[in-house]
Protein backbone atom coordinates (compact mmCIF):
# COMPACT_ATOMS: atom_id res chain seq x y z
CA UNK A 1 0.00 0.00 0.00
CA UNK A 2 1.08 3.32 -0.72
CA UNK A 3 0.25 6.33 1.27
CA UNK A 4 0.71 10.40 1.04
CA UNK A 5 -0.75 12.95 2.96
CA UNK A 6 -1.94 16.44 1.10
CA UNK A 7 -1.98 19.73 3.22
CA UNK A 8 -4.97 22.14 3.09
CA UNK A 9 -5.58 25.24 4.56
CA UNK A 10 -9.08 26.52 5.00
CA UNK A 11 -10.59 30.30 4.62
CA UNK A 12 -13.74 30.00 5.82
CA UNK A 13 -15.95 28.58 8.38
CA UNK A 14 -17.33 26.54 5.33
CA UNK A 15 -15.28 25.98 2.70
CA UNK A 16 -15.32 23.62 -0.06
CA UNK A 17 -11.74 23.08 -1.89
CA UNK A 18 -11.18 20.81 -4.59
CA UNK A 19 -8.69 18.38 -4.13
CA UNK A 20 -8.94 16.48 -7.39
CA UNK A 21 -5.94 17.61 -9.52
CA UNK A 22 -3.58 17.20 -6.15
CA UNK A 23 -5.14 13.54 -5.72
CA UNK A 24 -4.39 12.62 -9.21
CA UNK A 25 -0.61 14.17 -9.18
CA UNK A 26 0.06 11.68 -6.25
CA UNK A 27 -1.27 9.01 -8.33
CA UNK A 28 0.97 10.09 -11.39
CA UNK A 29 4.13 10.52 -9.09
CA UNK A 30 3.08 6.51 -7.71
CA UNK A 31 3.25 5.42 -11.45
CA UNK A 32 0.29 3.28 -10.48
CA UNK A 33 -2.17 1.75 -13.59
CA UNK A 34 -4.91 -0.10 -11.81
CA UNK A 35 -6.06 -0.26 -8.25
CA UNK A 36 -8.17 1.36 -5.55
CA UNK A 37 -7.36 5.38 -4.15
CA UNK A 38 -8.71 5.62 -0.75
CA UNK A 39 -9.46 8.95 0.47
CA UNK A 40 -9.28 9.48 4.70
CA UNK A 41 -10.05 12.90 6.47
CA UNK A 42 -8.49 12.62 10.26
CA UNK A 43 -10.72 15.31 11.67
CA UNK A 44 -14.18 15.21 13.08
CA UNK A 45 -14.97 18.25 11.74
CA UNK A 46 -14.23 18.20 8.46
CA UNK A 47 -14.93 15.54 4.95
CA UNK A 48 -14.37 14.54 1.86
CA UNK A 49 -17.17 13.98 -0.81
CA UNK A 50 -17.09 13.91 -5.17
CA UNK A 51 -19.75 15.82 -6.83
CA UNK A 52 -19.87 18.33 -9.68
CA UNK A 53 -16.89 20.58 -9.85
CA UNK A 54 -18.35 22.55 -13.22
CA UNK A 55 -20.88 24.97 -11.49
CA UNK A 56 -19.65 26.69 -8.98
CA UNK A 57 -23.85 27.39 -7.97
CA UNK A 58 -23.14 23.38 -7.01
CA UNK A 59 -21.09 23.90 -3.90
CA UNK A 60 -23.62 27.36 -3.09
CA UNK A 61 -26.45 25.20 -3.04
CA UNK A 62 -24.55 22.48 -1.28
CA UNK A 63 -23.68 25.42 1.48
CA UNK A 64 -26.92 26.72 1.55
CA UNK A 65 -28.97 23.68 2.24
CA UNK A 66 -26.40 22.10 4.64
CA UNK A 67 -26.78 25.13 6.84
CA UNK A 68 -30.84 24.94 6.64
CA UNK A 69 -30.44 21.15 7.59
CA UNK A 70 -27.85 21.70 10.50
CA UNK A 71 -27.98 25.13 11.54
CA UNK A 72 -24.85 26.65 13.28
CA UNK A 73 -26.88 27.37 16.77
CA UNK A 74 -29.78 25.88 17.65
CA UNK A 75 -29.17 24.85 21.94
CA UNK A 76 -26.74 21.97 20.57
CA UNK A 77 -25.50 20.21 24.26
CA UNK A 78 -21.92 20.31 23.34
CA UNK A 79 -19.99 22.65 24.76
CA UNK A 80 -17.27 23.41 22.26
CA UNK A 81 -20.16 25.41 20.03
CA UNK A 82 -19.31 23.77 17.09
CA UNK A 83 -21.52 20.64 17.58
CA UNK A 84 -23.14 21.95 13.52
CA UNK A 85 -19.50 20.98 12.08
CA UNK A 86 -19.46 17.47 13.76
CA UNK A 87 -22.76 16.52 12.35
CA UNK A 88 -22.55 17.38 8.85
CA UNK A 89 -18.62 16.26 8.86
CA UNK A 90 -20.84 12.59 9.92
CA UNK A 91 -23.94 13.46 6.79
CA UNK A 92 -21.40 13.82 4.68
CA UNK A 93 -18.64 11.03 5.53
CA UNK A 94 -15.00 11.35 6.54
CA UNK A 95 -13.46 9.12 3.57
CA UNK A 96 -14.08 8.14 -0.49
CA UNK A 97 -12.71 5.04 -2.37
CA UNK A 98 -12.08 5.81 -6.42
CA UNK A 99 -10.81 3.34 -8.48
CA UNK A 100 -8.19 3.93 -10.88
CA UNK A 101 -7.78 2.86 -14.25
CA UNK A 102 -4.90 3.37 -17.25
CA UNK A 103 -3.36 5.43 -14.42
CA UNK A 104 -6.42 8.22 -13.57
CA UNK A 105 -9.00 8.44 -11.25
CA UNK A 106 -12.04 7.43 -12.10
CA UNK A 107 -14.63 10.02 -12.36
CA UNK A 108 -17.63 11.23 -14.02
CA UNK A 109 -17.00 13.97 -16.37
CA UNK A 110 -18.23 16.41 -14.62
CA UNK A 111 -16.59 15.39 -10.68
CA UNK A 112 -14.38 16.72 -8.55
CA UNK A 113 -12.93 15.66 -4.86
CA UNK A 114 -13.71 17.82 -2.41
CA UNK A 115 -12.66 18.43 1.23
CA UNK A 116 -15.02 19.79 3.14
CA UNK A 117 -14.41 22.29 6.19
CA UNK A 118 -17.28 22.73 8.10
CA UNK A 119 -15.06 24.44 11.60
CA UNK A 120 -12.56 26.82 9.87
CA UNK A 121 -10.57 28.25 9.00
CA UNK A 122 -7.84 25.78 9.75
CA UNK A 123 -5.12 23.53 8.96
CA UNK A 124 -6.33 20.29 7.85
CA UNK A 125 -4.90 16.71 6.33
CA UNK A 126 -6.21 14.48 3.68
CA UNK A 127 -5.01 11.18 3.50
CA UNK A 128 -4.63 9.71 -0.03
CA UNK A 129 -3.41 5.48 -0.09
CA UNK A 130 -3.76 3.44 -3.06
CA UNK A 131 -3.70 -0.71 -3.03
CA UNK A 132 -2.78 -2.16 -6.58
CA UNK A 133 -4.76 -4.67 -8.46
Amino acid sequence: MKKETISISTHSRTDFISVSRGVQTIIEKWGVKEGLCTLYVPHTTAAVFINEGYDPDVMRDLETSLEHQVPWTVGYAHSEGNAAAHIKAVLIGNSRQILVENGRLLLGRWEEIFFAEFDGPRNRKLIVSFIEG
